[in-house]
This record gives C-alpha cells, sequence and structure tokens, in this order.
C-alpha cells in the first residue's frame, strides 16, 4: 500500500535536490546555447581546419553515452592533474552535451538561409558580423527553436545521472530517501513527477521567450 506520509521528512531532501538540478540546468543551458552558436558559426562559416575540428568534437559527443563523458571528466581528467567538484564535472559535461547537439542543430538553421539575403545586406555595406547578427542569426534560430528546445529539455532530464558520481541533484535525493525508509516506489514516483513539472516549465519558459524574441513576425 502506497504510504507517501513517510516521505514528508525528507522534504528538504528533495527541495535541495529539485534546485540543485534546475541550478545545474540553467548554467548548463544558457553555456552550452552560447558554445553551440559560436561552434555553429565555426563549422558553417569557419577555414576548412576549423570546420574539421568542430565536426570531430561534434561527432565524438553524439557518439558516445553522456555517463561515459561525465566519467571521462570527474574520474578520468585527475589522472592528468585536472581535479573537478561533482558539481563542476556535471556541470561541464552538461555544457559539452548541449553544445555538441546544439551546434547541428543551430547550423541546420544558419543553412537554410537564402544566399539573396547575404547579397543584399553585402550590398547595404554591412560587415560579415553585421549581417550575421541583424539578418541571419533570428530568422535562422526562428527556424529550429523547437527543436532546441528539445534538445535542452532532454539534456535537462539527462542530467539524472549526474547522482552517480554524487552530484546532490533530484536523483540522487530520491536514492538517499529510498534507501532509509525503504520506501522506494513512493520517492522514485515523486521524483519522476518533479522532473515532468520542469520539462513543463521549461518548455513554457521557452516558448514565451521565443513569443518575445520573434515577436517582429507580428503584423498587426
Amino acid at each position: 500500500m502506497l504510504n507517501f506520509s513517510d516521505l514528508l521528512p525528507y522534504t528538504d531532501q528533495f527541495l535541495k535536490g529539485l534546485l540543485t538540478t534546475v541550478e545545474l540546468t540553467l548554467y548548463s543551458t544558457l553555456l552550452g546555447l552560447i558554445l553551440g552558436a559560436v561552434l555553429a558559426i565555426a563549422r558553417q562559416y569557419g577555414s576548412s581546419l576549423l570546420a574539421s575540428v568542430v565536426s570531430v568534437y561534434v561527432e565524438l559527443i553524439r557518439n558516445t553515452p553522456f555517463i561515459v563523458q561525465l566519467f571521462f571528466i570527474f574520474f578520468g581528467l585527475p589522472s592528468i592533474g585536472v581535479m573537478l567538484s561533482p558539481w563542476q564535472a556535471g556541470m561541464i559535461a552538461m555544457v559539452i552535451n548541449l553544445a555538441a547537439y546544439s551546434t547541428e542543430i543551430i547550423r541546420a538553421g544558419l543553412g537554410t538561409t537564402p544566399k539573396g539575403q547575404w547579397e543584399a545586406a553585402k550590398v547595404l555595406g554591412l560587415s560579415f558580423k553585421q549581417t550575421l547578427l541583424r539578418v541571419v542569426m533570428v530568422p535562422a534560430v526562428e527556424k529550429i527553436y523547437p527543436a532546441l528546445t528539445s534538445q535542452c529539455i532532454i539534456v535537462m532530464l539527462g542530467s539524472a545521472v549526474l547522482s552517480q558520481i554524487s552530484v546532490p541533484d533530484l536523483t540522487y535525493a530520491a536514492n538517499l530517501v529510498q534507501s532509509r525508509n525503504f520506501r522506494s516506489f513512493e520517492s522514485y514516483l515523486i521524483t519522476a513527477g518533479l522532473y515532468l513539472l520542469l520539462a513543463i516549465l521549461m518548455r513554457k519558459a521557452f516558448n514565451m521567450i521565443g513569443r518575445r524574441v520573434f515577436s517582429y513576425r507580428v503584423t498587426k
């Protein structure tokens, strides 16, 4: 029989885990998207050497498990003298993972820009940077915005594996609670509900930001 009352003494544990997950998500989303945008531009418009380097990075991250990347950062880097806390290693892993996927998503948006827009901007005397920021980037991101939103949510959900290196996130809290009161079903049910709530709130937040950023489409 379900008994959620046994979880009440551990409310603080769940709230601390939830806060840690939210914090990691905010930092990794912001940094991952910025890095992804820079790498997408480098791969789309940079030299062949730079594009090749970015391509290797993207393929390496996209074709290896996230948990292996996490273990490499946390357990592997100390062997060459790079010591990181669980929180730092977890955030870096999330940033690197999101950046790789967002690089390809953003590059796909940049690739849809008509050549005529570049030519028109050149005629108007705009520099490459001005054309990219004022003419190309916003319409390109608008086209791939739903995919970018989904990828950010996927990375947030994937953060559950950070508990494997003792990051005190939401999953870590659930593991701790169920090990003390043996209410595994209730603990993980609550945890699943909180992850679902986070995913819904993230999508709503992205939609709200999108309406603001792409409001130039409104004609009335």
